[in-house]
Parts: structure tokens; C-alpha cells; sequence
């Protein structure tokens, strides 16, 4: 006899982020209809159980709750479009992106207008956390609708936040993500001091993890930094751009200096420059050892999957 499904979700963006959601959902229990304007994610998606629609009308009949997670602002405007065209019933929207406040407060406004209810809810890890459900939901927004979606959101996350009104999450984000900006570019940098100084960069990794020094971040971007590999990308550097130009810009608008953060712009900005576009973020490594003038005697290039 067939499991009985928990119930149906729609998700649009079938990324790293999207993607992982889907799958999680859809081992969960869920009937998962996901869309993506990528045929190779849809046909990812699709060999893990995720139904796609033809397009976002046709999802947003069948999906009485949708999850939204997109790239860019663009791929937001032209979803919110899909789905108000669409006339559907009333539905809960969950965007769970990162974008700027005004971004998602335009989304809000269109998408109430329709007739829907649109939840702020940006996730907090990396996309190997989100292949292990180790994610954290900053949920903002309709209280009795976040509620309503706490056995969704418990199919691939660890827990869900209810941060008040609409946009309190992505604020929330912010502060998490410069952080991660932060523990990022400091794991680079001890790393590098450390196999400077002739250590092993596996021994690094345990001394540091086994003492006060360490960070989730470190835990999580070492590795890749142990190996000399950032292919396996958990968050792009290239998209993560994105999100630094988004807390750079709400902090200049509420008067509030971030003097670590912005000590941090010029080496993302290198790795930009120097090919690493499409790497991890663990990538600043390599710009700090090229800064250092460090070079790797035995370098064993291994994916860290």
C-alpha cells in the first residue's frame, strides 16, 4: 500500500537551496511539485521523487502552499507576476530568498493584492546543510500562517522562528549573514597563517575545531580549504555577492557601521577577479595564500563531497 502523503507543496526555484528543500520534502512524506527555468534542475529534481510543472500557473493550481527560492530579484518580480496572472484561490507563499527589504515588501504587496498570504522566510546554512535538514527559518509575517506551515517547514529544517511582522526575517538574515561573511574570511585567514607557518592543513583543521577558536563556519569551509577545492560549491561566491551587496546596503540606509564586514569586501572581490566566481566561499583561501605568497608543496586536489 502507498504512503499516504503528508500534503502537496509547490516549490520554484530548484537550485542548490530549492533543490535540497524539494528533496527533503518529497523523502518527508510530500507530494513536491517544484518549477525551474533550468531543464538539468528539473531533471535533477525530478529523479528524486519532485513532479514539475510546466510552468509556474500550472503549479501554483495544484500547490496550496508554494516555496520560493530564487536567485535574484528579477527571477522574484517575474515569479510574482507568474502568479498573480495565474488567478488562483487564496495561497500561503513562502519566500524563503534573500533579497532587500524593499524587494520583498514589493513582492508582499503585489502578491496580497491577489488575494495571498506571503510569509518572510529566509533560511540560515549552506547548501550541504540544507542536503541534511540543518537549516534554521527565520519566519516573519501572518503568525497563524507560519504556524499553519510548522509541519512543512519540519521536513527540511531544524526549526522555524517566528520573528514578528513581515521582513523581521530577512532583517534577521542580515545580522546571521554578516557573520558568516566575517567567520569566513577569519577561517581563511588562520588557516593560511597557520600553513605558513609550515603546519599541516589537516592538522589545522583538527587543532582548531578541538579548541575555543573554532566557528561553524570554520567547521563547515575548512575542509574544502584543507583540500585546495571549492568546486563542490555550498554557496557561490558569485551569488554570494549578492547577499553581501544587500546587508552592505540595509546597514548604510539604518546608519548602523560595519567596519568587519567591509574588511572583508576586497577579498571576496579578489576571488571574483581571480576565476572563483563559481567556487565556494571557502575560495578566499586561495586568494590569501596567493596575498601570502604561499604555495602548497604537495597539493592533492580532491573533492570534498
Amino acid at each position: 500500500m502507498a504512503k499516504r502523503k503528508k500534503g502537496t507543496v509547490g516549490i520554484i526555484g530548484l537550485g542548490i537551496m530549492g533543490g535540497a528543500f524539494a528533496k527533503n520534502l518529497a523523502a518527508d512524506g510530500w507530494r513536491v511539485i517544484g518549477f525551474d527555468i533550468e531543464p538539468s534542475r528539473k531533471r535533477a529534481a525530478a529523479r528524486t521523487g519532485v513532479e514539475i510543472a510546466r510552468d509556474v500557473a500550472s503549479l501554483a493550481k495544484i500547490a496550496p502552499t508554494i516555496i520560493t527560492s530564487l536567485p535574484s530579484p528579477q527571477a522574484l518580480d517575474a515569479t510574482v507576476a507568474a502568479l498573480t496572472a495565474a488567478k488562483v484561490k487564496r495561497r500561503i507563499i513562502i519566500e524563503a530568498s534573500t533579497f532587500t527589504l524593499d524587494d520583498k515588501l514589493r513582492a508582499e504587496a503585489m502578491l496580497r493584492k491577489a488575494g495571498h498570504v506571503v510569509l518572510d522566510c529566509p533560511v540560515s546554512g549552506t547548501g550541504a546543510q540544507a542536503k541534511t535538514r540543518d537549516l534554521v527559518v527565520y519566519a516573519s509575517g501572518d503568525t497563524a500562517a507560519i504556524k499553519k506551515s510548522k509541519r512543512l517547514f519540519a521536513g527540511f529544517t531544524r526549526g522555524v522562528y517566528d520573528l514578528g511582522a513581515f521582513g523581521n526575517g530577512s532583517k534577521m538574515k542580515y545580522v546571521a549573514n554578516l557573520l558568516v561573511a566575517i567567520h569566513n574570511v577569519a577561517s581563511a585567514e588562520a588557516m593560511v597563517l597557520g600553513m605558513k607557518a609550515g603546519l599541516d592543513p589537516q592538522r589545522i583543521f583538527e587543532l582548531v575545531t578541538a579548541g575555543v577558536g573554532t566557528s561553524r563556519v570554520f567547521e563547515l569551509r575548512a575542509p574544502m580549504m584543507v583540500h585546495n577545492n571549492y568546486e563542490d560549491a555550498t554557496m557561490k561566491i558569485k551569488v554570494w555577492q549578492k547577499d553581501l551587496d544587500v546587508i552592505g546596503g540595509y546597514a548604510a540606509k539604518i546608519g548602523c557601521p560595519t567596519p568587519l564586514m567591509s574588511a572583508t569586501l576586497p577579498i571576496y572581490s579578489a576571488a571574483m577577479a581571480t576565476g572563483h566566481g563559481m567556487h565556494d566561499t571557502a575560495a578566499v583561501c586561495a586568494v590569501l595564500e596567493s596575498m601570502a605568497g604561499h604555495r602548497r608543496r604537495s597539493i592533492k586536489k580532491r573533492r570534498t563531497r
